[in-house]
């Protein structure tokens, strides 16, 4: 069964999250306050609605009883971002994810029931900083507060060595969970099979390890 997901707030962040968990399952209820935001992502999202979310009624009126999730993305509008949340709690939602603009923002939101903070313009800073520091690394992203995932390039003293020779586990502690050969991700993994100049790592590791692959 497909998990039901409300994004309040469509933002460039909201309006992205939205049409990308559509994309990948999930029954999306995207709602906005202004009607051409609405309609620009109807044919994209399971529905769209136009509501006005300073007004508690309004989102009640939403359903949010219904959905899993609720993800609020109005990191700049403190009132209707409280209000959200609240209802949303309320309502018995038992997953709320809201969106801030500063960590004052988010103590307040996690105050009134927030589940989850983010902060999608640092946790970008970050992310960007981290493959900027790195030759090897071509993705980022945090799994926990202590795991992360890497997309990354075989350093050139591991090309032409396979998996088994080179033990990445023990030198650099990283756990290999696909291999990408030629454009494509395999998670079945020859670990006999020697890497190429092209061949990109898909790898699990805790955040304190970075500096092994750095």
């Amino acid at each position: 069964m497909a998990k039901s997901i409300a994004v309040i707030g469509l933002g460039r962040f909201g309006k992205k999250l939205a049409c990308t968990m559509y994309d990948m399952g999930a029954d999306v209820m995207a709602v906005d306050k202004v009607e051409e935001i609405v309609a620009s992502v109807s044919g994209n999202v399971t529905f769209a609605v136009m509501a006005d979310v300073s007004n508690p009624d309004a989102v009640k009126g939403l359903g949010l009883k219904e959905m899993d999730v609720v993800v609020v993305a109005m990191g700049s509008d403190l009132t209707s971002s409280l209000m959200a949340v609240m209802v949303a709690k309320e309502e018995g939602v038992p997953y709320v994810m809201a969106k801030a603009s500063d960590h004052r923002m988010g103590q307040i939101l996690e105050r009134v029931g927030a589940d989850k903070i983010i902060y999608p313009e640092e946790e970008t800073g970050v992310r960007t900083a981290r493959i900027l520091l790195s030759d090897s690394f071509l993705e980022f992203f945090d799994i926990d507060k202590n795991l992360c995932l890497l997309e990354i390039k075989p350093k050139p003293e591991w090309i032409g060595k396979n998996l088994i020779e080179l033990n990445l586990r023990e030198n650099y502690r990283v756990n290999v969970v696909a291999v990408k050969d030629h454009s494509e991700m395999r998670s079945f993994i020859d670990p006999k099979r020697p890497l190429e100049k092209d061949t990109e790592l898909l790898v699990i590791l805790e955040k304190a390890d970075l500096k092994y692959l750095k």
